[in-house]
């Protein structure tokens, strides 16, 4: 028997994988076993409602998907009145996702939503901060310690900090959620990128750009997590082109806790159940007890380990 349990803060999860946030819907429930997953992560929410971008929103790539739905939302009271009553059904322990406009907005927010049947909230940092000329709260140290620690200061629930991979220093930016008291990190968000279309001269997307995921993003959002990883101490979630056992193990050993599953639920509904699966099976054959024990077990070249011992 291999004991899947991973650990974030207080919260025990029984197994590292879970969906990404705006990739998982309720009608999931009828496609899956939803108790088999370790946490269920639902779609962002915001305080307006929004309906989103104009279409086309979403356009499929080699390797990634090209997505620029705008966050669609029907604000707190949907999500309290319906969705939580709905996931209150199930085991896995809920976490909410929220954005906002400004650094209040993310405070009052998530004290709103602190109803229970919700364990954690994550916020979603990489939207724009209207006070500082629309520029991502997530690019900023500053605003990510000021928005996670208003959070803090309205919840007694767990705050996960959803960073940007959009950024030239990343570590900075994860010390900075860490400093304002985030119990843990989401890495990472989607890449900005665009795609034209040489037959209509349009851009893929009515939005002009929009966020990369899928395969081709996990070598950029992998090292992002390790260095991450090596920055602070709370637990890391890895989020980015996970869509089998192996590459959510990658993340593992490079510092993750446990994963996010996003992409991968377009493609095949049934993609974290069989992740989950072959995990398992991937422990009981190399004698792996614990899966947490794998939690950054990644081994270092030995010339490297040379390098870093001697300060090079």
């Amino acid at each position: 028997m291999v004991d899947m349990r991973v650990s974030i803060g207080n919260l025990t999860l029984q197994n590292p994988i879970m969906p990404g946030s705006g990739t998982f819907a309720e009608g999931m429930t009828k496609v899956i076993d939803l108790n088999r997953l370790g946490a269920i992560v639902t779609k962002t929410i915001t305080n307006d409602l929004r309906e989103g971008n104009v279409p086309p929103r979403v356009a499929e790539l080699r390797g990634a998907t090209l997505f620029s739905i705008g966050i669609p939302s029907k604000g707190p009271d949907h999500y309290i009145n319906e969705l939580v009553p709905l996931y209150r059904n199930y085991t896995p322990p809920l976490i909410a996702s929220i954005s906002a406009n400004t650094i209040e907005e993310f405070g009052e927010l998530a004290a709103r939503i602190s109803v229970p049947g919700v364990v954690a909230i994550e916020a979603n940092v990489s939207c724009p901060n209207l006070k500082k000329d629309g520029q991502a709260f997530g690019m900023d140290p500053q605003s990510t310690e000021e928005v996670i620690r208003a959070m803090k200061k309205s919840t007694d629930r767990q705050v996960w900090a959803k960073l940007s991979p959009n950024v030239g220093n990343v570590a900075a930016i994860a010390k900075a959620a860490e400093q304002g008291g985030a119990d843990a990190l989401v890495l990472a968000n989607a890449i900005l990128a665009m795609a034209i279309d040489i037959g209509s001269f349009q851009p893929k997307v009515a939005n002009l750009m929009g966020g990369i995921t899928g395969n081709a993003t996990k070598p950029i959002i992998l090292r992002m997590a390790y260095q991450s990883a090596q920055a602070v101490s709370i637990p890391i979630i890895g989020c980015g082109g996970i869509s089998t056992a192996e590459d959510a193990l990658e993340y593992m050993l490079a510092g993750c806790t446990a994963v996010q599953v996003g992409t991968a639920n377009f493609i095949s509904p049934n993609a974290m159940i069989r992740i989950i699966d072959d995990l398992t099976a991937f422990c009981e054959r190399r004698g792996v007890t614990r899966i947490a024990d794998l939690v950054g077990a990644m081994k270092v070249h030995e010339a490297k380990m040379l390098e870093l011992r001697a300060g090079l």
